[in-house]
């Protein structure tokens, strides 16, 4: 019999939230953000469950497009940090991409390049993130540059990202968005902007196109849920069973440094999951889990293939008891991944982005079948 644990992919739920982003923001369209394998997804699968649904997908670089062009996915791809050499513009045009340019010689190359059909283009701006774009006293030079060359670039729009659109209050992003707004008027550009947490909460932003990502996933990435927010629904289920039991005495240390300590006779729950799975092992005693649909709590430090939970509230557990990490259980209780993240101390990003290769992927709502990833 196989390892029990396994990530449940519920493609319906995935639909589900695309849904809500696109009608968010009915006079835009949204393009799919498929960056970092689908956030820890399955970039293919993923892509196959919303081709026909939306329009067009976005990912980091040129190896995820040409990954999803592999897996049969014709739809527009957009790639969002453009290209990393000029010899890629090649392959951008073979494969029909559309590309984000954020620097000088993103633009020098494509202009030097003699495409058989202009490529569309969306020209990043810095507005204050301060990663990639460029500045906004530049825009209107770049801008032309590319407005003048019809044969190498077509379908231009303002892209940029906001650094602090989760927050409720945020001057900062009152701050961008009028910059944002004042460029956009000034070029009569179309824009791309609202990324998950303003597609949920700042509908000043949505532009010709938004880009959820985060979102179509079920995490929430505000940092005070609203009422649209609430309406995610979690697509990964990180889901294991009870292999052992211990019943220890009280003031019995469990797992590698001992820093948890029985503080009654309890029963202990071995997990078959732990950080060489992907499991956060910052993970603090107490951290919550799903057995059997009941709420726990970690006891002791993550170990690499197994963690320990406190069952002796629980009666009725044992060997064979479905864990869920995060995610949906069987009887329909929810632990978010955003709840468990804050109890590592980190963000839902990098636990859904973190689950590792030998943890299979099994999806439903879609194409049945299991990807070992």
């Amino acid at each position: 019999m196989a390892r029990p644990l396994r990530a449940d992919i519920d493609l319906d739920a995935l639909r589900h939230n695309y849904r809500l982003a696109r009608d968010l923001a009915p006079r835009s369209q949204a393009v799919a953000v498929l960056k970092a394998d689908a956030y820890g997804h399955g970039l293919v699968r993923c892509a196959r469950a919303l081709e026909g649904l939306a329009p067009a997908f976005a990912v980091a670089c040129l190896e995820e497009a040409l990954a999803l062009r592999e897996g049969g996915i014709k739809a527009p791809i957009v790639l969002l940090e453009g290209i990393f050499a000029a010899e890629e513009l090649a392959l951008v045009e073979a494969q029909g991409l559309w590309m984000a340019v954020h620097s000088d010689w993103q633009v020098d190359a494509l202009l030097a390049y003699r495409p058989a059909r202009p490529i569309p283009v969306w020209v990043k701006v810095d507005s204050g993130m301060h990663r990639l774009g460029f500045p906004p006293e530049r825009l209107a030079a770049v801008w032309a540059r590319l407005a003048a060359a019809p044969e190498q670039a077509r379908d231009l729009h303002l892209m940029s990202h906001f650094a602090t659109a989760d927050a409720e209050d945020s001057d900062y992003f009152r701050r961008q968005s009028a910059l944002l707004e004042t460029l956009a008027a000034d070029l009569g550009a179309p824009t791309c902007l609202a990324n998950s947490p303003a597609t949920l909460s700042r509908p000043e932003s949505h532009g010709a196109w938004n880009r959820p990502g985060v979102m179509l996933y079920g995490s929430d990435p505000l940092e005070t849920p609203n009422a649209v927010s609430r309406r995610l629904a979690p697509v990964m289920t990180l889901r294991s069973e009870i292999i052992a039991v211990r019943e220890l005495p009280a003031e019995e240390p469990v797992g590698y440094g001992g820093r948890w300590r029985t503080p009654r006779p309890s029963r202990i729950g071995v997990v078959a999951c732990g950080y060489g799975d992907g499991y956060d092992r910052h993970a603090v005693d107490g951290t919550p889990v799903l057995v059997d649909g009941r709420r726990t709590g970690l006891a002791g430090k993550v170990s690499m293939d197994m963690l320990t939970v406190d069952l002796t509230d629980l009666p009725g557990t044992d060997i064979g008891s479905e864990v869920v990490l995060w995610g949906r259980s069987s009887d329909g209780s929810v632990l978010s991944v955003d709840e468990l993240a804050r109890h590592c101390a980190t963000i839902s990003y990098t636990l859904l982005t973190g689950v590792l290769p030998r943890v299979p992927r099994r999806y439903h709502g879609g194409p049945s079948g299991t990807d070992p990833h």
